[in-house]
């Protein structure tokens, strides 16, 4: 399928679109105020050693300390094995790498210890109240290759599917490796097909970065910035280009210019598809992506047919309910709960990518009764899903319907991203109900009455609240003045939420 990537740039936020046959599949946002961290290399210091976690907080400059798992640290007999990481479908080192063999962990407190210096790379950003989470496996990525001087062997991406193509790139590699040559490669999927001289150009580039990620390290004070990895714009030139990518168009001269000269080096071969965006019409609204990320912020998701999804976010888990909506289907209500189904897979698998949804993901569908068409509709889950970058795992549908899924999470969600709580319910995603507040007042004004004394009483409220114990709660109003015995006034606050409200002695 044609793909085209458009590239937003102003003053302190840099937006990049991937669409597919027209249709938005992801967002990438970066902000000056708060730029990913995924693929930064710091030198960092150990403050504490948790052995009952097996883990450890480290100083590596940022807002909070960062966590290192006793199995993301360097021994001496543990290495990444290439070839286990290209197999998972990881070509986009480090963000997606896999726990380091061997499996079995020793004692964080023999390889580490309070007080130590440490070279370290970001494979996860802060996410909420967590910290960054670390390694000291540092990873490389160039346009065709993944260097890991911690690894070993040589893997080929998962999505090269061709043995011939697959045989070549192996052979191609080890020739430039040769004998005694220490780490592991990762071959790309943008390497398929690839000439040798332009593996060669990134097998050195690669070699080059790594002599100069070795020297700033020893040079670094702790909690200094060793090496950072590419703004936005170009490394979705690197990382994305190529994979059926036809076009890009950017909107910024200057940014446009930086890239094309990135291409020029790098990508010589693609320079031709860089072009500037120079409509009287925002690109992003021209191609209706503004639009598409408006929605992606909503709950609900409407599908074509008339049903639609309700998506939840959580701290711990991602919910998506299935629902047929006004969807009436034209043969019998199987044929239309299989037809709903099938439709919110391919839904979901698009949502999930847009909204960078990750970690624990269960789908409840609409419960069907015949097993063929529950294994086509996960069937067309897993085939929707195939196209995304994120590891993803499915489990088959649980005796109560419901598909439990995992996605690799390494970046917060477009969400989390765009959006911060809500300061009326502060993030429970309700406030109080009219009728509620209505009686939480009538408590307070007898607690008020019978603790002190005075002339009258003087609720503050919301003006919804006032009219309603003015209307529907005025008799509840007039016993409740009888019942402490002096008057009681209402006066209505426009800056007050429904919830708030204030009783003062007069």
């Amino acid at each position: 399928m044609s793909a085209e990537i458009l590239i937003n740039v102003a003053p302190r936020e840099t937006r990049a679109a991937l669409l597919e046959g027209g249709v938005l599949q992801e967002v990438f946002v970066e902000r000056a105020s708060r730029r990913g961290l995924v693929g930064n290399i710091y030198k960092g210091r150990i403050t504490r050693v948790l052995p009952g976690m097996q883990a450890a907080f480290i100083e590596v400059g940022l807002s909070r300390s960062a966590f290192l798992y006793v199995n993301d640290i360097v021994s001496a007999d543990s290495r990444f094995d290439a070839q286990r990481v290209a197999a998972a479908g990881v070509s986009g080192a480090p963000s997606g790498l896999p726990s380091p063999s061997p499996e079995e962990s020793v004692d964080i407190r023999r390889l580490i210890n309070p007080g130590d210096d440490i070279v370290v790379q970001v494979v996860k950003d802060p996410m909420g109240a967590k910290g960054a989470r670390l390694t000291t496996f540092i990873s490389l990525p160039s346009r065709y290759l993944v260097f890991m001087p911690r690894g070993r062997g040589i893997g080929i991406s998962s999505r090269i599917e061709d043995e011939v193509e697959r045989q070549r790139l192996r052979e191609a590699i080890q020739a430039l490796v040769g004998e005694g040559h220490s780490g592991g490669y990762i071959v790309r999927t943008a390497a398929e097909g690839v000439d040798a001289s332009l593996l060669a150009a990134d097998f050195a580039y690669l070699g080059r970065l790594w002599s100069h990620v070795q020297e700033r390290g020893l040079r670094a004070s702790p909690g200094e910035l060793v090496h950072e990895d590419l703004p936005l714009a170009l490394r979705v030139l690197r990382d994305e280009l190529g994979r059926g990518v036809e076009r890009v168009l950017v909107d910024d001269a200057d940014e446009l210019a930086r890239m094309r000269q990135f291409v020029q080096d790098f990508i010589p071969a693609h320079a031709l598809r860089l072009e500037a965006h120079g409509g009287p019409r925002p690109i992003f609204d021209l191609h209706g992506v503004e639009e598409e990320i408006n929605r992606a912020l909503e709950r609900k998701v409407a599908l074509k047919s008339g049903g639609y999804l309700v998506i939840d976010q959580t701290e711990s888990m991602t919910t998506i309910d299935v629902n047929t909506g006004g969807f009436v289907g034209h043969r019998n209500l199987e044929d239309t709960i299989f037809r709903t189904n099938l439709e919110a897979a391919v839904a979901i698998a698009r949502q999930l990518r847009l909204r960078n949804l990750g970690g624990i993901i269960i789908i409840d569908f609409i419960d069907m009764s015949d097993e063929s068409h529950r294994s086509q509709v996960l069937g067309a889950l897993e085939q929707a899903l195939a196209a995304d970058h994120a590891q993803t795992q499915v489990a088959p549908i649980s005796p109560l319907g419901l598909v439990e899924m995992t996605r690799k999470r390494t970046r917060e969600s477009l969400e989390h991203l765009l959006c911060e709580s809500c300061p009326t319910c502060e993030g429970r995603g309700s406030i109080r109900s009219v009728e509620t507040v209505c009686q939480d007042i009538s408590r307070e004004l007898l607690r008020q009455a019978r603790q002190f004394g005075s002339r009258e009483l003087l609720v503050l409220a919301h003006q919804d609240v006032v009219e309603r114990l003015l209307g529907d709660e005025s008799t509840v109003l007039a016993e409740l003045e009888g019942s402490v015995g002096r008057p009681i006034r209402l006066q209505a606050e426009s800056l007050y939420e429904i919830d708030r409200y204030d009783v003062v002695l007069v």
